[in-house]
């Protein structure tokens, strides 16, 4: 059934996001809390379909996971990120229990309002006026997801995927990513040789059909930190990666980009 586009934010600390209105759907991306979207469509049993506000990914998930706002709202800026792995609100006065990176709107005094629904922080959040672009901050967001579980679809510091994982990165450092590693490999500045890349880069791989397929994070021109079975560092050189604890060679190195 087509709707009407109406403004929406996720409500619930995650929320998966799935490629067809059923729980037992492809998970294909999450929202975490705090993040704008559009409802697009509206199906049976309670089930929407969403377009995010930051990257465009759309996918289905329950209307109880987010709740309405206003155009304002959904277009404002300001919004800041939570730092802490885990982070305690109160929403309608009730505890919750946010993770890493997920979004806050503008707050007065540590308190704001969705329409009817309160939201209550007086935690941490993301300094973005004192960013700088350096390897320190690069790797201060990466490593706090070290050992996350890899989760295809994942974008939450439970579990999260390797192209969710470039993407949540490079939001702490206010450079905009599309979600999926093809999508990724589409923009940016590509480098000629694996010895000129500085940390923060992004190298891509494929597979035998020469789909890229995976991404990751360079720290130097030797290591990477990716997701793959969990957020790890492991070893790369021209021909791709090489795992740091079998030493077999698990990804193909097709492209290097760089985006600031």
């Amino acid at each position: 059934m087509e709707t009407k586009n109406d403004y929406a934010i996720c409500c619930i600390p995650v929320s998966p996001m799935r490629l067809e209105p059923a729980h037992r759907s492809e998970m294909v991306s999450q929202q975490l809390f705090g993040e704008p979207c559009l409802i697009i469509e509206r199906g049976k049993d309670h089930w929407i379909k969403i377009k995010g506000r930051y990257d465009g990914y759309e996918g289905w998930c329950q209307d109880g996971h987010v709740t309405k706002i206003d155009e304002d709202q959904y277009l404002g800026d300001g919004y800041e990120l939570t730092v802490d792995w885990i982070n305690e609100i109160e929403y309608n006065g009730n505890k919750m229990i946010i993770p890493f990176g997920s979004a806050l709107p503008p707050l007065n005094n540590g308190k704001t309002r969705w329409t009817n629904n309160v939201i209550q922080f007086n935690g941490a959040r993301w300094n973005f006026d004192v960013i700088t672009h350096n390897e320190d901050t690069v790797r201060d967001v990466a490593f706090r997801f070290l050992n996350t579980s890899y989760l295809w679809g994942g974008k939450s510091i439970f579990g999260i995927d390797c192209s969710a994982f470039t993407q949540t990165v490079y939001k702490f450092l206010q450079v905009p990513l599309p979600r999926d590693a093809y999508q990724q490999a589409d923009v940016g500045e590509a480098l000629g040789f694996l010895q000129e890349a500085r940390c923060g880069d992004l190298a891509f791989f494929d597979n035998e059909d020469g789909r890229i397929t995976h991404v990751g994070i360079l720290l130097n021109d030797h290591e990477i930190i990716h997701s793959s079975v969990k957020v790890r560092v492991d070893k790369i050189d021209n021909l791709g990666i090489i795992n740091q604890d079998t030493f077999e060679r698990t990804h193909k190195l097709r492209i290097i980009k760089r985006y600031f």
